[in-house]
């Protein structure tokens, strides 16, 4: 059976659905998409991609991905600088 990949939008931390920020569930796991652009991917095997250009884009990018990672940008940060996160051409 083919597996068919769902959208759905984040929801903002009062429970309402944020425009243009959206999780992406694929089989190989799930992926944070804000407008346009895929900024972050997490895997079913516990990896974690980052958008090499696109991760610090802006303010409210980076509040979602903080959400969609569970993780404030530090930490974030730490994890790429010791190679636990990986940057990447997500897009």
């Amino acid at each position: 059976m083919t597996y068919i990949p769902t959208v759905t939008n984040m929801l903002s931390p009062s429970g309402n659905k944020v425009p243009d920020q959206f999780v992406i569930h694929a089989e190989d796991g799930w992926y944070f998409q804000s407008y346009t652009t895929v900024i972050a991917f997490k895997g079913v095997d516990g990896t974690i991609k980052l958008d090499r250009d696109s991760w610090d884009f802006s303010k409210t990018t980076g509040k979602y991905r903080n959400m969609f990672l569970d993780m404030k940008k530090a930490e974030t940060e730490k994890l790429i600088k010791d190679g636990t996160i990986t940057l990447a051409d997500l897009n």
